[in-house]
């Protein structure tokens, strides 16, 4: 639970943390698994991938640099490059040189993938009303957003929070 530094005894988490770890380890687990059952269920597509094409189709011309949709569908360039094969597949998505910087590769969203993200989100915005929203009162969902925040803010300052952290 903890590293142990030269002599110094290990912290270990109380009864309180370590119920409230647990929890939270449970939904970090749980929550994925079920959005991404519902995507698949009903859409056909993972959760990733979904966050990759509502990332492009929140974006300026639908179109981001593969290393800013990377960050913000949280995967690295690697899976997010296998992900855009699959979605270019499907004609959901191709990819072209960066014009004001060749050495970045864009990816566009296609006609077929904004008809593929209008057609998908009702049903992942409900999943998520459902799983997320509905269980809390708008205090405990305050509370929520702001601990994301501390919690992404500790992990690493820099790192980007989608919906703007």
């Amino acid at each position: 639970m903890g590293e142990v530094m030269g002599d110094a005894k290990p912290l270990w988490l109380d009864t309180e943390e370590q119920a409230t770890w647990l929890a939270l380890t449970s939904v970090l687990i749980r929550l994925p698994a079920a959005l991404d059952a519902q995507l698949q269920r009903d859409a056909g597509i993972s959760h990733f991938e979904y966050q990759v094409l509502a990332g492009l189709s929140m974006s300026p011309e639908r179109t981001l640099r593969m290393s800013e949709l990377a960050d913000f569908a949280v995967g690295s360039l690697s899976r997010l490059s296998h992900t855009v094969k699959r979605l270019e597949r499907q004609g959901w998505v191709r990819r072209m040189p960066d014009p004001v910087d060749g050495r970045y590769t864009l990816a566009v969203l296609t006609g077929a993938g904004w008809e593929k993200v209008v057609a998908t989100a009702p049903g992942h915005v409900a999943e998520v009303r459902r799983l997320v929203f509905t269980p809390l009162t708008k205090t405990q969902q305050r509370q929520l957003r702001e601990t994301g925040r501390r919690i992404d803010h500790t992990i690493g300052p820099d790192a980007p929070c989608p919906g703007g952290g």
